[in-house]
């Protein structure tokens, strides 16, 4: 949840809003704390290659983590749709990440899936804190459950992906990166459950998130940066979608929620460029550069330039993803360095040559080399 949404809520909301926003950014502040911590890689486990291992706990609407159990891994449905939300979604985010990409969970070494739910009295938020998944149940408000979007679930567990996986930075342009890769990931596990193409999706973060009573489409928009909501408690979206209109502030961490719509949409361009089933293509190439070319100090012109090299390594250089990805952050201000360039794999003759064509509406057909 962006702390500037829950800052326009305490200034413009009643009282008992004001005292409930100022609450989430309090309390969200130590999750975000420890997700920065460094993670010790333990050895290799006795995990079994494509095993889920879910537990769901209750806090009861308090604060003690992890709290009593609810669920575990095989187990029935349970009379609490928050548990059963937490249960599917994070095995939906697994699923995604395993049959995608290969992964086992957010380590690649097998580890436990945890999540609290029922966190705090009406908790506005969801996070990764590190070690687990958290969830508020929203005030009913402005918020539904937090458990009831598969986007933000994903969003929040591609966080431990990222600490896990490449480091990035918490703050600054870095840390508009990591928010955004984790919409990227939070969007196609979506795009993935629905069996969604490109053209089909609507593109927001959050969408089941918000009450009627919000004016608004969901918390961010990929498609239309700025767009997602204009509300006279919530505020105007603030998400820029060009390098033009790059927003320095000291909040936000220094806008990681909020310059994340500069990639966002340079992934949106690429991805309905392609056409197709998104996380087929565009998904391949963002998630090989997150895991082989990001680092604690990343930012948008190295996501860029790693993105397209990427590209090329699966699809060969002059092919239609390469391009697209030119294209696509062109789109959003940012041209591929010529560094980059120089350093891709150079056009080979091979004898042997695939045709790659996504499957979907718009699919376009692609030639790796």
């Amino acid at each position: 949840m962006p702390p500037y949404i829950l800052r326009s809520i305490a200034e413009h909301g009643d009282e008992e809003d004001r005292v409930r926003a100022l609450a989430a950014l309090e309390i969200s502040l130590e999750p975000r704390r420890r997700r920065q911590e460094p993670v010790l890689v333990a050895g290799a486990i006795l995990v079994p290659r494509r095993v889920k291992r879910r537990t769901i706990y209750d806090a009861n609407g308090g604060r003690d983590l992890p709290g009593r159990t609810l669920r575990i891994e095989g187990s029935r449905r349970v009379r609490d749709d928050a548990a059963n939300e937490a249960y599917e979604f994070t095995g939906v985010t697994y699923d995604y990440f395993r049959r995608m990409h290969e992964r086992r969970s957010l380590d690649d070494r097998g580890m436990r899936l945890e999540s609290t739910v029922h966190f705090g009295d009406r908790f506005n938020n969801a996070h990764w804190d590190g070690r687990q998944m958290i969830f508020g149940d929203g005030d009913g408000k402005y918020f539904n459950r937090f458990t009831a979007c598969v986007d933000v679930v994903a969003h929040e567990l591609t966080h431990g992906v990222i600490q896990y996986a490449a480091g990035i930075g918490a703050s600054g342009e870095c840390g508009a990166l990591a928010e955004h890769f984790a919409d990227v990931f939070g969007i196609l596990t979506k795009q993935q459950r629905l069996r969604q193409t490109a053209a089909k999706s609507d593109w927001l973060i959050g969408a089941e998130l918000l009450t009627d009573r919000v004016r608004g489409d969901g918390i961010r928009s990929m498609k239309q940066p700025g767009a997602a909501y204009d509300d006279p408690v919530f505020g105007r979206d603030p998400q820029p979608a060009h390098m033009r209109d790059f927003v320095r502030t000291r909040e936000d961490d220094r806008g990681v929620h909020i310059n994340s719509g500069i990639p966002n949409h340079a992934f949106w361009r690429v991805a309905t460029l392609l056409g197709g089933r998104a996380w087929e293509t565009a998904g391949r190439i963002w998630y090989r550069a997150l895991t082989r070319a990001m680092g604690p100090r990343s930012g948008f012109q190295e996501c860029a330039d790693a993105t397209w090299t990427a590209a090329v390594e699966l699809f060969g250089r002059r092919s239609e993803p390469e391009r697209a990805v030119a294209t696509g952050w062109r789109h959003v201000g940012i041209e591929i360095a010529e560094s980059a360039i120089d350093a891709a794999p150079k056009p080979r003759r091979s004898r042997r040559r695939e045709t790659f064509e996504p499957p979907g509406a718009g699919g376009s057909a692609f030639v790796a080399s």
